[in-house]
């Protein structure tokens, strides 16, 4: 049974922990990704958002490029690339594309479907595309695409996203126990389009 797997990238494919070393070589800091309890990072630097924002576009490039795999996760996306469909939907904006594309082929990763759109709401393109279950560690993203696509969402704990979550949205630890879930509920799909069949 086919599915359609919308995957966020950054802190979901990368080690969410990525950007830091960046971060304090940069601005002379010396944080520890456990301490980094939210999304926005500026509070954690000692220069204003315009000085970080600015720094960020301009290293972005830099830092996808050398970002690592979260652990488990290439091994796991080359399995289910096998029986499934993955639409990677990250809030990179489409100038990246091919740093993007680069990183992945460099890791053995390829794609049905890559979209940078360049914005946190990826709502609309989740709909746009149909996807069956999403891959997330961005908390409110999370929710609200469990929320306006009603579909699970698989959300991946860090210290930035211990907010309360819906039913809907499953925290997990790591891409492990993320295709347990998956195993699991794709046997539960399974069922459920055996048992209307033969109902109707």
């Amino acid at each position: 049974m086919r599915k359609r797997f919308g995957i966020d990238i950054d802190g979901t494919v990368t080690c969410p922990k990525s950007i830091i070393p960046f971060i304090n070589k940069a601005f002379r800091m010396n944080i520890l990704y456990e301490d980094v309890n939210q999304y926005e990072l500026t509070p954690f630097v000692n220069v204003s958002e315009e000085v970080f924002a600015k720094w960020f576009t301009e290293n972005e490039p830099i830092i996808y490029k050398e970002s690592h795999p979260a652990q488990g996760a290439v091994n796991v996306l080359k399995k289910w690339k096998q029986d499934h469909e993955l639409f990677f939907i990250s809030a990179r904006g489409p100038h990246l594309l091919a740093v993007t594309e680069e990183w992945f082929f460099q890791h053995g990763l390829t794609f049905h479907q890559m979209e940078l759109i360049g914005s946190h709401d990826k709502v609309e393109t989740v709909k746009k595309h149909k996807v069956d279950i999403f891959f997330e560690d961005k908390h409110d993203n999370a929710v609200m695409i469990h929320e306006e696509c009603q579909i699970p969402v698989i959300l991946f704990d860090t210290p930035y996203n211990q907010e309360p979550i819906p039913k809907g949205v499953i925290r997990v630890k790591n891409w492990r126990e993320a295709n347990i879930w998956v195993e699991n509920w794709l046997k539960q799909e399974k069922k459920k389009r055996e048992a209307s069949v033969t109902f109707n």
